[in-house]
């Protein structure tokens, strides 16, 4: 289970990924493009080109998870890499202060 609090660290994958990757390979992509530490208890978000299709890697302390959504109509809302916006993601904070679920928010 995925607790989100205020504190919880949400990275995102500018580059799309491969939906095929699973544990390990994501967790290769997290160490190698982004630098951080997959058990560090932060959500690692990837998304694949069209942006229909997302994959949560995230440690719960015991085990890594794999979470994956695919929407049916529409697409995620995703920054360009382009835009050079690494790092925690802000469209978390904007979710938890919405306090609503919308498929433009990851």
């Amino acid at each position: 289970m995925l607790t989100l609090s205020g504190s919880l660290r949400v990275f995102l994958a500018l580059e799309p990924c491969d939906m095929r990757k699973s544990f390990d390979s994501l967790h290769a992509l997290v160490t190698g493009q982004l630098g951080e530490d997959p058990r560090s208890g932060a959500v690692f978000v990837f998304s694949n080109r069209s942006r229909n299709r997302i994959k949560l890697l995230h440690w719960d302390g015991t085990g890594l998870w794999v979470h994956a959504k695919r929407l049916e109509k529409g697409t995620f809302s995703w920054p360009k890499p382009s835009d050079g916006r690494g790092g925690p993601c802000h469209a978390y904070r904007r979710y938890r202060s919405e306090r609503r679920a919308d498929a433009s928010v990851v």
